[in-house]
């Protein structure tokens, strides 16, 4: 499985942006996605997730601003992210969790600037 992210830039606070993972090889193995991300000096963390039957879940500190889906027909898993704060600044990494394996993507940068 080979993860493409995208969408990453800089935005001013209370703006938006939209990222994109688009998964190809063996999709079919694939059972969640998610967005994790990683701030300057900090442990990375999980921001939201979508699996395989659409449930989702989210870190509360993105609650009501961010959302996660998935156009299957394009083998694409997105995160909208709205009222972005400066403490949403970080690199954002979309992951597959598979049946054996997870695969990571390269990260995409996104900076809110205050």
């Amino acid at each position: 499985v080979q993860l493409q992210a995208s969408g990453g830039g800089l935005v001013q606070a209370g703006g938006s942006l939209r990222l994109s993972c688009a998964a190809s090889g063996s999709t079919d193995s694939i059972n969640a996605i998610a967005w994790y991300r990683q701030a300057p000096g900090k442990q990375r963390e999980l921001v939201a997730a979508i699996r395989r039957g659409n449930s989702t879940d989210y870190v509360d500190s993105v609650k009501g601003r961010f959302t996660i889906s998935r156009d299957n027909a394009k083998n694409t898993v997105y995160l909208q992210m709205n009222s972005l704060k400066p403490e949403d600044t970080a690199v954002y990494y979309c992951n597959a969790a598979g049946v054996k394996y997870d695969y990571w993507g390269q990260g995409t940068l996104v900076t809110v600037s205050s």
